[in-house]
């Protein structure tokens, strides 16, 4: 390695990891002020403290690695531009290309650590992390929250091998809205489709309307005609409270676990749920290339700097610039939940844009 590349990737670094303690510090602050009454009333031991604040250690290391990496990054070269040093290295005939490519390397190797940590690590942290903040939470009034709460787009696996998929579920009503079960055999293979406008538990059965039952053979062809039911007692072990707590999280799956639910879903006919979880699974991909993107996207503005105060001008234009890119990531997601992109589109899209935008930028220095 050069020595140029050794002095600009030592300030790159240790300002990443000067950024990254800060922000695990605000972090941490900021919760454990907002939680320090339940954490009083309920008496939590410090194991149980550290176990909650180590499962943020993943969540927040995915979360502020593409800001505290621009941060840096606009902080190094705009130095360097402020001190003259970047037109001595243009001097010597460098370019921009070989002045930046060890923080550019520095940011490809970033973002495979990031999408290594953010599929093995941060689902288990997140499980780990709302199981001790319930149990910080006063039990009465979780309870009365879980059962005012109305929970649309629930799918959960049952018992016998059942893909359950309810478009609205109403805990204080023990009532489902749009339901369809699939029921598959030990090779997945969809053998009844269950179609129901409506399910009420009472007395311990489920109690469906306008019931629509299809039965498939070998083939996946129907075997027979659609059964019709105004009404009909289902043999569901499953009851509301099992629906409560068993339902799917795709937040919580890892993407071998979240590809499998799509393939198993994929046979139901939800398509708006299946649409949704395709968003998800291709954000898993393209949000950790967000820091070597937005590398390519600071450097050009970090070499444009000419204040003297490179500091805040750093700060301001890292927040600034991260602000605009997750507004971008947003409206690109919600276009793509909505069906207007198509998933792979809609969770590539931010990246794509900043990509060609900043090597328009780059391309633009003298």
């Amino acid at each position: 390695m050069r020595i140029l590349d050794r002095y600009i990737i030592k300030s790159v670094l240790s300002l990443f990891v000067t950024c990254l303690l800060v922000f695990l510090f605000l972090y941490v602050i900021i919760d454990l002020f907002s939680n320090l009454e339940d954490m009083l009333k309920q008496q939590l031991n410090f194991q149980i403290l550290l176990q909650y604040y180590m499962s943020y250690l993943p969540i927040i290391f995915v979360q502020v690695t593409p800001i505290a990496i621009l941060l840096a990054t606009l902080y190094t070269f705009g130095k360097l531009n402020r001190d003259n040093e970047i037109i001595a290295m243009r001097a010597s005939g460098l370019s921009i290309l070989q002045i930046t490519r060890t923080v550019i390397i520095f940011g490809f190797l970033t973002s495979i650590f990031i999408f290594w940590v953010n599929d093995r690590f941060v689902p288990q942290a997140l499980g780990t992390n709302q199981r001790i903040r319930e149990e910080m939470e006063n039990a009465d009034k979780r309870n009365k929250n879980k059962q005012a709460e109305t929970i649309y787009n629930l799918s959960m696996y049952g018992s016998k091998n059942r893909l359950f998929f309810v478009s609205k579920f109403i805990p204080p009503q023990n009532t489902m809205e749009g339901i369809t079960i699939l029921e598959n055999d030990e090779h997945q293979n969809i053998t009844k489709k269950i179609v129901a406008n409506k399910g009420v538990f009472q007395d311990g059965f489920w109690k469906f309307y306008q019931v629509i039952t299809y039965t498939f053979n070998d083939s996946l062809q129907t075997e027979e005609e659609p059964q019709y039911f105004e009404e009909e007692i289902m043999p569901i072990p499953e009851t509301p409270h099992e629906f409560m707590t068993q339902r799917e999280r795709p937040d919580l799956m890892t993407i071998a676990q979240l590809d499998d639910y799509i393939w198993k879903l994929s046979k139901s006919g939800a398509t708006t749920v299946i649409r949704n979880l395709k968003v998800d699974l291709y954000q898993r991909f393209s949000a950790p290339f967000t820091s070597i993107v937005i590398i390519f996207l600071g450097i050009p503005f970090a070499l444009k700097m000419r204040k003297r105060a490179t500091g805040l001008s750093s700060l301001g234009l890292s927040m600034i610039m991260g602000f605009l890119f997750y507004v971008l990531n947003a409206v690109s997601i919600a276009f793509g939940k909505a069906g207007i992109l198509i998933p792979l589109l809609s969770a590539s899209l931010p990246q794509i844009l900043a990509f060609i935008f900043s090597l328009y930028f780059i391309y633009t220095l003298p």
